[in-house]
Protein backbone atom coordinates (compact mmCIF):
# COMPACT_ATOMS: atom_id res chain seq x y z
CA UNK A 1 0.00 0.00 0.00
CA UNK A 2 2.96 2.13 -0.05
CA UNK A 3 2.07 3.30 -3.61
CA UNK A 4 -1.48 4.34 -2.58
CA UNK A 5 0.05 6.93 0.43
CA UNK A 6 2.26 8.08 -2.62
CA UNK A 7 -0.70 9.00 -4.34
CA UNK A 8 -2.69 10.37 -1.58
CA UNK A 9 0.73 12.25 -0.86
CA UNK A 10 0.73 13.31 -4.23
CA UNK A 11 -2.58 14.39 -4.91
CA UNK A 12 -2.12 16.64 -1.39
CA UNK A 13 0.83 18.50 -2.52
CA UNK A 14 -0.65 19.09 -6.14
CA UNK A 15 -3.56 20.43 -4.24
CA UNK A 16 -2.01 22.68 -2.23
CA UNK A 17 0.05 23.70 -4.46
CA UNK A 18 -2.93 24.09 -6.97
CA UNK A 19 -4.85 26.77 -4.58
CA UNK A 20 -2.11 28.76 -4.23
CA UNK A 21 -1.54 29.40 -7.56
CA UNK A 22 -5.23 29.90 -8.05
CA UNK A 23 -5.28 32.31 -5.09
CA UNK A 24 -2.43 34.06 -7.02
CA UNK A 25 -4.20 34.61 -9.92
CA UNK A 26 -7.50 35.53 -8.10
CA UNK A 27 -4.89 38.41 -6.21
CA UNK A 28 -4.23 39.70 -9.76
CA UNK A 29 -7.18 39.77 -11.17
CA UNK A 30 -8.56 41.64 -8.09
CA UNK A 31 -5.75 44.08 -8.94
CA UNK A 32 -6.36 44.62 -12.07
CA UNK A 33 -10.21 44.62 -12.24
CA UNK A 34 -9.22 47.95 -9.63
CA UNK A 35 -6.96 49.50 -12.01
CA UNK A 36 -9.30 49.02 -14.91
CA UNK A 37 -12.34 50.46 -12.32
CA UNK A 38 -9.72 53.34 -12.09
CA UNK A 39 -8.92 54.02 -15.46
CA UNK A 40 -12.76 53.90 -16.35
CA UNK A 41 -13.30 57.04 -13.17
CA UNK A 42 -10.29 58.69 -14.61
CA UNK A 43 -11.72 58.41 -18.58
CA UNK A 44 -14.96 59.87 -17.20
CA UNK A 45 -13.15 63.13 -16.06
CA UNK A 46 -11.51 63.75 -19.40
CA UNK A 47 -14.93 63.74 -21.02
CA UNK A 48 -14.65 62.91 -24.80
CA UNK A 49 -11.36 62.84 -24.94
CA UNK A 50 -11.34 59.83 -22.47
CA UNK A 51 -14.24 57.27 -23.98
CA UNK A 52 -11.31 55.29 -25.81
CA UNK A 53 -9.85 54.66 -23.32
CA UNK A 54 -12.94 53.89 -21.09
CA UNK A 55 -13.81 51.01 -23.54
CA UNK A 56 -10.55 50.21 -23.09
CA UNK A 57 -11.02 49.95 -19.03
CA UNK A 58 -14.08 48.02 -19.40
CA UNK A 59 -12.87 45.23 -21.72
CA UNK A 60 -9.78 44.72 -19.11
CA UNK A 61 -12.82 44.08 -16.16
CA UNK A 62 -14.59 41.74 -18.15
CA UNK A 63 -11.45 39.67 -18.80
CA UNK A 64 -10.33 39.85 -14.93
CA UNK A 65 -13.69 38.75 -14.49
CA UNK A 66 -13.64 35.49 -16.78
CA UNK A 67 -10.14 35.04 -15.35
CA UNK A 68 -11.42 34.94 -11.82
CA UNK A 69 -14.33 32.86 -13.28
CA UNK A 70 -12.13 30.11 -14.75
CA UNK A 71 -9.80 30.35 -12.03
CA UNK A 72 -13.00 29.24 -9.35
CA UNK A 73 -13.88 26.61 -11.64
CA UNK A 74 -10.27 25.15 -12.00
CA UNK A 75 -10.60 24.99 -8.34
CA UNK A 76 -13.67 23.39 -7.82
CA UNK A 77 -12.40 20.77 -10.26
CA UNK A 78 -9.38 20.47 -8.81
CA UNK A 79 -11.16 19.87 -5.36
CA UNK A 80 -13.66 17.22 -6.78
CA UNK A 81 -10.80 15.25 -8.44
CA UNK A 82 -8.58 15.23 -5.23
CA UNK A 83 -11.86 13.87 -2.91
CA UNK A 84 -12.45 11.11 -5.84
CA UNK A 85 -8.93 10.24 -5.89
CA UNK A 86 -9.15 10.20 -1.89
CA UNK A 87 -12.24 8.02 -1.85
CA UNK A 88 -10.98 5.83 -4.67
CA UNK A 89 -7.20 5.18 -2.13
CA UNK A 90 -10.05 4.72 0.85
CA UNK A 91 -12.18 1.93 -0.94
CA UNK A 92 -9.21 0.40 -2.48
CA UNK A 93 -7.37 0.35 1.35
CA UNK A 94 -10.72 -1.04 2.92
CA UNK A 95 -11.51 -4.00 -0.05
CA UNK A 96 -7.71 -4.71 1.26
CA UNK A 97 -8.48 -5.07 4.85
CA UNK A 98 -11.61 -6.95 3.87
CA UNK A 99 -9.54 -9.41 1.87
CA UNK A 100 -7.03 -9.67 4.40
CA UNK A 101 -9.97 -10.79 7.08
CA UNK A 102 -11.14 -13.15 4.85
CA UNK A 103 -7.77 -15.10 4.33
CA UNK A 104 -7.36 -14.80 8.05
CA UNK A 105 -10.90 -16.46 8.77
CA UNK A 106 -10.13 -18.94 6.13
CA UNK A 107 -6.86 -20.01 7.51
CA UNK A 108 -8.42 -20.36 10.76
CA UNK A 109 -11.03 -22.66 9.18
CA UNK A 110 -9.20 -24.51 7.53
CA UNK A 111 -7.12 -25.60 10.24
CA UNK A 112 -10.18 -26.21 12.74
CA UNK A 113 -11.22 -28.73 10.05
CA UNK A 114 -8.18 -30.58 10.40
CA UNK A 115 -9.23 -30.79 14.32
CA UNK A 116 -12.50 -32.03 13.83
CA UNK A 117 -11.02 -34.83 11.38
CA UNK A 118 -8.74 -35.92 13.65
CA UNK A 119 -10.80 -35.96 17.00
CA UNK A 120 -12.93 -38.08 14.91
CA UNK A 121 -10.50 -40.39 13.87
CA UNK A 122 -8.77 -40.55 17.50
CA UNK A 123 -11.81 -41.58 18.75
CA UNK A 124 -11.83 -44.69 16.67
CA UNK A 125 -8.23 -45.83 17.96
CA UNK A 126 -8.35 -49.33 19.35
CA UNK A 127 -6.17 -48.26 22.36
CA UNK A 128 -9.33 -45.53 22.99
CA UNK A 129 -12.07 -47.87 22.60
CA UNK A 130 -10.00 -50.54 24.91
CA UNK A 131 -9.72 -48.04 27.92
CA UNK A 132 -13.60 -47.28 27.71
CA UNK A 133 -14.85 -51.05 26.68
CA UNK A 134 -12.56 -52.35 29.28
CA UNK A 135 -11.00 -49.94 32.15
CA UNK A 136 -8.29 -50.52 33.88
CA UNK A 137 -5.09 -49.34 35.07
CA UNK A 138 -3.50 -51.19 32.03
CA UNK A 139 -5.82 -50.26 29.27
CA UNK A 140 -5.50 -46.41 30.93
CA UNK A 141 -2.19 -46.72 31.08
CA UNK A 142 -1.66 -48.29 27.43
CA UNK A 143 -4.17 -45.63 26.16
CA UNK A 144 -1.95 -42.47 27.54
CA UNK A 145 1.13 -43.89 25.91
CA UNK A 146 -0.65 -43.93 22.47
CA UNK A 147 -2.38 -39.96 23.58
CA UNK A 148 1.15 -39.22 23.93
CA UNK A 149 2.69 -40.66 21.15
CA UNK A 150 0.15 -38.72 18.95
CA UNK A 151 0.79 -35.77 21.12
CA UNK A 152 4.29 -35.88 19.99
CA UNK A 153 3.52 -35.96 16.43
CA UNK A 154 0.63 -33.25 16.42
CA UNK A 155 2.40 -30.29 18.29
CA UNK A 156 -0.92 -27.90 17.64
CA UNK A 157 -2.24 -29.44 20.72
CA UNK A 158 -1.89 -28.91 24.73
CA UNK A 159 -3.55 -32.34 25.69
CA UNK A 160 -5.65 -35.22 24.55
CA UNK A 161 -8.12 -36.90 26.72
CA UNK A 162 -10.52 -39.94 27.38
CA UNK A 163 -13.24 -39.56 29.60
CA UNK A 164 -15.93 -42.02 30.65
CA UNK A 165 -20.07 -42.20 30.18
CA UNK A 166 -20.06 -40.39 33.84
CA UNK A 167 -17.69 -37.39 32.87
CA UNK A 168 -14.57 -38.86 34.91
CA UNK A 169 -11.17 -37.97 32.61
CA UNK A 170 -9.64 -41.88 32.93
CA UNK A 171 -6.25 -41.08 31.52
CA UNK A 172 -4.32 -37.76 29.33
CA UNK A 173 -2.03 -37.93 27.16
CA UNK A 174 0.93 -35.39 29.12
CA UNK A 175 -0.25 -36.61 32.43
CA UNK A 176 3.19 -35.41 33.28
CA UNK A 177 2.62 -31.80 32.24
CA UNK A 178 -1.08 -31.98 33.29
CA UNK A 179 -1.59 -33.90 36.34
CA UNK A 180 -4.57 -32.21 37.37
CA UNK A 181 -6.65 -33.48 34.16
CA UNK A 182 -6.82 -37.84 35.19
CA UNK A 183 -9.84 -38.30 37.65
CA UNK A 184 -11.30 -34.78 36.98
CA UNK A 185 -14.93 -34.43 36.18
CA UNK A 186 -16.12 -32.28 33.01
CA UNK A 187 -19.86 -33.82 33.32
CA UNK A 188 -21.50 -30.50 33.22
CA UNK A 189 -19.09 -29.40 29.59
CA UNK A 190 -20.66 -28.18 27.11
CA UNK A 191 -18.05 -30.34 24.79
CA UNK A 192 -18.88 -33.25 26.92
CA UNK A 193 -22.61 -33.02 26.73
CA UNK A 194 -22.61 -33.29 22.90
CA UNK A 195 -20.44 -35.51 22.16
CA UNK A 196 -22.26 -38.17 24.60
CA UNK A 197 -25.37 -37.14 22.47
CA UNK A 198 -23.94 -37.72 19.68
CA UNK A 199 -25.76 -40.15 16.92
CA UNK A 200 -23.06 -41.96 15.53
CA UNK A 201 -19.12 -41.49 15.22
CA UNK A 202 -19.34 -39.21 11.87
CA UNK A 203 -20.16 -36.23 14.36
CA UNK A 204 -18.07 -33.89 16.90
CA UNK A 205 -18.77 -31.46 19.41
CA UNK A 206 -16.88 -27.78 19.61
CA UNK A 207 -17.86 -25.28 21.81
CA UNK A 208 -16.46 -21.42 21.78
CA UNK A 209 -12.46 -20.64 22.84
CA UNK A 210 -12.47 -21.13 27.04
CA UNK A 211 -9.33 -20.84 29.35
CA UNK A 212 -8.94 -24.57 30.54
CA UNK A 213 -7.90 -24.46 34.70
CA UNK A 214 -7.02 -28.33 34.19
CA UNK A 215 -4.42 -27.01 31.38
CA UNK A 216 -2.74 -24.08 33.73
CA UNK A 217 -5.66 -21.91 32.44
CA UNK A 218 -4.39 -22.54 28.96
CA UNK A 219 -6.72 -21.11 25.68
CA UNK A 220 -8.05 -24.09 23.88
CA UNK A 221 -10.37 -24.88 21.62
CA UNK A 222 -11.72 -27.77 22.06
CA UNK A 223 -12.87 -30.75 20.14
CA UNK A 224 -15.14 -33.88 21.32
CA UNK A 225 -16.13 -36.88 19.57
CA UNK A 226 -18.44 -39.98 20.83
CA UNK A 227 -16.27 -43.40 21.29
CA UNK A 228 -18.34 -46.38 20.09
CA UNK A 229 -17.29 -49.81 20.62
CA UNK A 230 -16.87 -51.69 17.06
CA UNK A 231 -19.99 -51.16 14.95
CA UNK A 232 -22.96 -50.66 18.17
CA UNK A 233 -25.60 -48.05 17.50
CA UNK A 234 -26.18 -47.74 20.88
CA UNK A 235 -24.65 -45.00 21.51
CA UNK A 236 -21.05 -44.02 23.32
CA UNK A 237 -19.46 -45.45 25.21
CA UNK A 238 -16.92 -42.64 26.65
CA UNK A 239 -15.61 -39.44 25.28
CA UNK A 240 -12.47 -38.20 23.51
CA UNK A 241 -11.54 -34.32 23.31
CA UNK A 242 -8.87 -32.49 21.92
CA UNK A 243 -7.63 -29.38 23.29
CA UNK A 244 -5.91 -27.51 20.68
CA UNK A 245 -3.28 -24.80 21.62
CA UNK A 246 -6.02 -21.73 20.48
CA UNK A 247 -3.74 -18.66 21.82
CA UNK A 248 -0.48 -20.22 20.11
CA UNK A 249 -1.91 -20.95 16.80
CA UNK A 250 -4.45 -17.82 16.31
CA UNK A 251 -1.45 -15.47 16.71
CA UNK A 252 0.67 -17.26 14.14
CA UNK A 253 -2.19 -16.77 11.67
CA UNK A 254 -2.29 -13.24 12.69
CA UNK A 255 1.28 -12.42 12.48
CA UNK A 256 1.20 -13.82 9.11
CA UNK A 257 -1.37 -10.61 7.82
CA UNK A 258 0.80 -8.72 5.75
CA UNK A 259 -0.20 -4.99 5.95
CA UNK A 260 1.87 -2.45 6.98
CA UNK A 261 0.79 0.57 8.86
CA UNK A 262 0.33 4.22 7.05
CA UNK A 263 3.03 6.59 8.91
CA UNK A 264 0.82 7.72 11.98
CA UNK A 265 -1.89 4.90 11.50
CA UNK A 266 -1.87 1.74 13.49
CA UNK A 267 -3.48 -2.20 12.42
CA UNK A 268 -4.86 -4.76 14.25
CA UNK A 269 -6.21 -7.36 13.42
CA UNK A 270 -8.71 -9.99 15.50
CA UNK A 271 -10.40 -12.82 15.14
CA UNK A 272 -14.23 -12.37 17.08
CA UNK A 273 -16.36 -14.98 17.97
CA UNK A 274 -20.11 -15.00 17.39
CA UNK A 275 -20.70 -13.00 20.99
CA UNK A 276 -18.12 -10.74 19.24
CA UNK A 277 -15.73 -11.63 22.07
CA UNK A 278 -12.14 -10.82 21.32
CA UNK A 279 -10.27 -14.55 21.01
CA UNK A 280 -7.55 -13.22 19.27
CA UNK A 281 -5.26 -9.87 18.05
CA UNK A 282 -2.11 -9.20 17.26
CA UNK A 283 -1.66 -6.91 20.27
CA UNK A 284 -3.23 -9.64 22.79
CA UNK A 285 -5.50 -7.27 24.05
CA UNK A 286 -9.03 -8.08 25.99
CA UNK A 287 -8.28 -11.64 24.83
CA UNK A 288 -12.05 -13.54 25.97
CA UNK A 289 -13.29 -10.50 28.03
CA UNK A 290 -13.30 -7.29 25.38
CA UNK A 291 -15.88 -7.25 22.78
CA UNK A 292 -15.65 -5.79 19.34
CA UNK A 293 -18.97 -5.29 17.90
CA UNK A 294 -19.22 -4.57 13.99
CA UNK A 295 -21.64 -1.58 13.07
CA UNK A 296 -24.82 -2.85 13.10
CA UNK A 297 -26.16 -3.62 9.59
CA UNK A 298 -22.64 -5.25 8.15
CA UNK A 299 -24.62 -8.71 6.99
CA UNK A 300 -22.49 -8.97 3.65
CA UNK A 301 -20.23 -11.73 4.62
CA UNK A 302 -17.27 -9.43 3.96
CA UNK A 303 -16.71 -5.33 3.47
CA UNK A 304 -15.41 -2.74 4.89
CA UNK A 305 -16.66 0.52 6.80
CA UNK A 306 -15.08 3.77 7.78
CA UNK A 307 -16.23 5.34 11.46
CA UNK A 308 -14.22 8.96 11.22
CA UNK A 309 -10.95 8.35 10.46
CA UNK A 310 -11.19 4.41 11.63
CA UNK A 311 -11.20 1.85 8.43
CA UNK A 312 -12.80 -1.65 9.04
CA UNK A 313 -12.33 -4.60 7.06
CA UNK A 314 -13.86 -7.75 7.85
CA UNK A 315 -14.98 -11.32 6.81
CA UNK A 316 -17.43 -13.57 8.57
CA UNK A 317 -16.40 -17.65 8.66
CA UNK A 318 -17.49 -19.18 5.25
CA UNK A 319 -16.29 -22.47 6.85
CA UNK A 320 -14.26 -25.72 4.90
CA UNK A 321 -15.44 -28.41 3.54
CA UNK A 322 -17.09 -30.51 5.94
CA UNK A 323 -16.80 -27.68 8.74
CA UNK A 324 -19.60 -25.41 8.54
CA UNK A 325 -17.69 -22.16 10.77
CA UNK A 326 -18.69 -21.28 14.10
CA UNK A 327 -20.10 -17.72 13.27
CA UNK A 328 -16.99 -16.10 13.55
CA UNK A 329 -15.41 -13.11 11.87
CA UNK A 330 -11.92 -11.88 10.64
CA UNK A 331 -11.52 -8.29 11.35
CA UNK A 332 -8.74 -5.67 10.50
CA UNK A 333 -8.74 -2.21 11.66
CA UNK A 334 -6.66 0.77 10.49
CA UNK A 335 -7.12 3.87 12.77
CA UNK A 336 -4.60 6.89 13.81
CA UNK A 337 -2.07 6.05 15.88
Amino acid sequence: MEEAQTIADLSQWIGKITSGKIRDIKEITLETRLLGLNAAIEASHVGEAGRGFAIVAGRVREVSERVEALANSLQAELRQLGESVNNELRRSRGQRLADLALNAIETIDRNLYERTCDVRWWAADTAVTAALCEPGADTARHAAQRLGIILDTYTVYLDIWIVDPAGRVLCNGRPDVYPDAANRNVASTEWFRQAMASGGPEEYASCDIECVPALGGSQAAIYAAGVYEGESNNGPVGVLAVFFDWRKQAAGVLANVRLAPEPGRAVRCMIVDARQRIIASTDGKGLLSDRFELRAGMDEASGYYADGATLCGYARTPGYETYPGMGWHGVVVDKPA
